[in-house]
């Protein structure tokens, strides 16, 4: 689930920054303050854009069914997805530091549209997972925006600016299996797409008349000098190598759980409706928001500890998971429990990271949330080909047995003093 930070705004990032090749321009005055109504914009385009990413999964079997493919294979939707999103993390946040933000939030806005219109018209396989790709690719939008309102921010509210707008982000993960389910019962599949296209491109109107040119002057240098010094970061700092594997391991998890998850409370003899399973996401919503004081813990230097606990929490929430045929309150309290321990981690994963390292922030997002990118798609294709072949039962133990590693790994670091 992705949390980007804002960018840095010490004088140490313009010394780093030249030492990796290349430099930025003079800063400018001093950013105005953003209006609540901009605020507002802000979180509303990032919850949009995230959810692209996460509509799919409780549309799986909807899938599967109209274009003829096999509900082992359906996974590698969500795989695609977080593909085209490990690219964009790659090759297009960095471009936030090269070119006017405006346009570029515009550009892929509009991108964005046609990807999902590509999306809710593709009528064979081969097209359906290049769309979703294009999606996923498109969906770093979210790291872009971010960026550009701690930018606009006033140092004084630039704080408070970031973390409303990346509560949208919490938002449209979460509430995007709900309102895809929803849309999707009134009007298939295809018309969630359609919908969310049509939105995309309502919100670049509104953004385009709304926002100014830029918060600052691009910086000089080379794009291929820019993402070098991404590269450098994941030999350089062995914290995020580190968190980053913490990352893959809970998102891989997690996917486990919200990809195939669709599957068994679809067939009989639950036989849920596409809204009934979607209001599981409103169960994770409230596990989720109440891990947000992970990153007090982290400043306070509790950190390793709230892993560890976060972990354990996360390997036990399999086990009223595994009841969903039997009892769907044991399933919502597995759910509470187990987006509640993945979001601890993450926030603290992400406050360990940028306090280690406050003058490269959004390189630094950029290079996490790889790792979290790869363990979604994993973690969706192992979960639809162990549900295809042996069923919920085992999909529970797969999800364990990834937890029970993160915990076991965390427990290495913890023995040896990291």
């Amino acid at each position: 689930m992705p949390y980007p930070p804002h960018h840095p705004v010490k004088q140490d990032a313009d010394a780093e920054q030249a030492s990796a090749g290349y430099s930025r321009a003079p800063q400018g005055s001093a950013a105005s303050a953003l209006s609540r109504y901009q605020t507002f914009l802000f979180a509303i385009t990032c919850a949009m854009a995230v959810a692209n990413v996460y509509f799919a999964q409780p549309l799986l079997e909807s899938m599967a069914a109209s274009l003829g493919v096999s509900s082992g294979t359906i996974g590698v939707v969500v795989t695609a997805t977080q593909a085209g999103y490990a690219l964009g993390l790659l090759l297009i946040v960095p471009l936030g530091d090269l070119l006017n933000r405006k346009t570029l939030i515009l550009s892929q806005l509009f991108l964005s549209a046609a990807a999902l219109c590509a999306v809710a018209t593709a009528q064979d396989w081969v097209t359906l997972l290049g769309a979703m790709a294009l999606v996923g690719l498109m969906a770093v939008l979210v790291q872009v925006v971010v960026a550009y309102a701690a930018a606009l921010a006033s140092p004084e509210q630039r704080g408070a600016t970031v973390g409303t707008v990346t509560s949208g982000v919490v938002l449209g993960i979460l509430l995007a299996r709900f309102v895809s389910g929803v849309v999707a019962d009134l009007a298939g599949w295809r018309g969630v797409y359609f919908v969310s296209a049509a939105l995309m491109v309502g919100m670049a109107l509104v953004l385009w008349r709304t926002l100014p040119a830029s918060a600052r002057p691009p910086a000089h240098g080379s794009y291929w000098q820019l993402l070098r010094s991404v590269l450098q970061l994941f030999l350089s700092e062995r914290i995020l190598r580190v968190r980053g594997i913490f990352a893959l391991l809970i998102f891989a998890a997690f996917s486990v759980l919200w990809t195939s998850m669709v599957l068994p409370l679809s067939a009989p003899p639950l036989s849920l409706s596409h809204t009934q399973i979607g209001l599981f996401g409103l169960a994770g919503v409230a596990g989720a928001l109440a891990a947000a004081r992970a990153g007090r813990l982290a400043d306070r230097g509790h950190g390793n500890r709230t892993t560890g606990m976060a972990l354990t929490l996360l390997t036990l929430s399999w086990l009223p998971i595994a009841w969903v045929e039997h009892s769907l309150l044991a399933m919502i309290i597995g759910v509470i429990l187990l987006d509640f321990a993945v979001q601890a981690v993450h926030v603290t994963n992400q406050s360990l990271i940028f306090a280690a390292r406050p003058d490269a922030q959004s390189r630094l997002v950029g290079a996490y949330m790889c790792f979290y990118s790869v363990g979604s798609g994993l973690g969706a294709v192992a979960a639809t080909y162990t549900y295809a072949h042996f069923g919920w039962s085992a999909v529970c133990v797969l999800g364990a047995a990834i937890s029970a590693v993160a915990l076991l790994y965390w427990l290495m670091q913890a023995l040896t003093g990291d």
